[in-house]
C-alpha cells in the first residue's frame, strides 16, 4: 500500500515538475501572457491556461485513443508549422498597429475579452508544433507509465502538469499587472513591442521549421 502511495505522489511530482519546466522556457503562451497582462490585467494568465488546458486535456484523450502516430507525420508538423507561423505574425502585426494609441490603462475591461483569451491560449498552444510534438513523445510516455495505475495515476499525471502550467503562468501575470500600475506609456509601448517581435521570431522559427521538412 505504501509503495503505490508513493508512486502516485512521484507521477504527481514528476510531472510536475517537468512541465514547470517546460513553462518557464520561453515561448509563444509566455509572450501572450506577458503582453495580454499589461492590457487585461492578471485574469489573462489563468484565462489562457484555461483555454490551454482544455487543449491540453483534449490531447490526451486523443493519445489514449491511439492518435499518437498522427502527431509526429511529417505532413502533420509541416501543416501546423506554417499554420502556427501564420497565426503568431498576424497576432504581431495586430500589435504593432496598436502601438501607437496604446496606453497603460486602455484594456482594463477583463470581463469583455474572457472569452477571447480562452480561445486565445487554444488557439496559440496549436500554432506551436514543438508542443504537440511533446506530448505524442514525452507525454505519450508519461501516460504509459500512469496507466500501470489506472485512471487515479492519469489524473495525477494530468493535475501535476496543468497545476504547474497554471503556478507559472499565473505568477508571471500577476507580477506583470502590478507592475503596470508604475510603467510609464514609453515603457509600456517598449514591452508590447518587444513582445511582438518575440512572437515574430517565433512566428518565423516555426515557419522554417515546417519549410526544412518539404525542401
Amino acid at each position: 500500500m505504501t509503495k503505490v502511495i508513493i508512486s502516485y505522489f512521484f507521477i504527481f511530482l514528476s510531472s510536475f515538475t517537468v512541465a514547470l519546466t517546460g513553462a518557464m522556457m520561453p515561448g509563444p503562451l509566455l509572450t501572450a501572457a506577458i503582453s495580454d497582462s499589461l492590457k487585461k490585467g492578471f485574469v489573462a494568465g489563468p484565462l489562457l491556461i484555461v483555454g490551454h488546458g482544455i487543449l491540453e486535456l483534449t490531447l490526451l484523450v486523443a493519445l489514449l485513443w491511439g492518435l499518437s502516430p498522427l502527431f509526429t507525420q511529417k505532413w502533420f508538423f509541416v501543416t501546423v508549422s506554417l499554420a502556427g507561423g501564420f497565426i503568431l505574425f498576424l497576432m504581431a502585426w495586430s500589435i504593432f498597429q496598436s502601438l501607437p494609441h496604446l496606453s497603460v490603462g486602455g484594456g482594463r475591461g477583463e470581463k469583455a475579452v474572457s472569452p477571447n483569451l480562452v480561445a486565445k491560449g487554444i488557439v496559440i498552444s496549436l500554432s506551436n508544433p514543438y508542443f504537440l510534438i511533446w506530448w505524442a513523445t514525452i507525454g505519450m510516455g508519461y501516460i504509459v507509465q500512469s496507466q500501470t495505475y489506472g485512471f487515479l495515476g492519469i489524473s495525477l499525471f494530468f493535475l501535476g502538469h496543468i497545476l504547474a502550467d497554471a503556478l507559472w503562468y499565473c505568477s508571471v501575470t500577476f507580477a506583470m499587472a502590478r507592475g503596470r500600475n508604475f510603467m510609464t506609456p514609453k515603457l509600456y509601448r517598449m514591452i508590447m513591442g518587444t513582445a511582438a517581435c518575440f512572437l515574430v521570431g517565433f512566428g518565423t522559427y516555426f515557419m522554417y521549421a515546417g519549410m526544412e521538412k518539404i525542401l
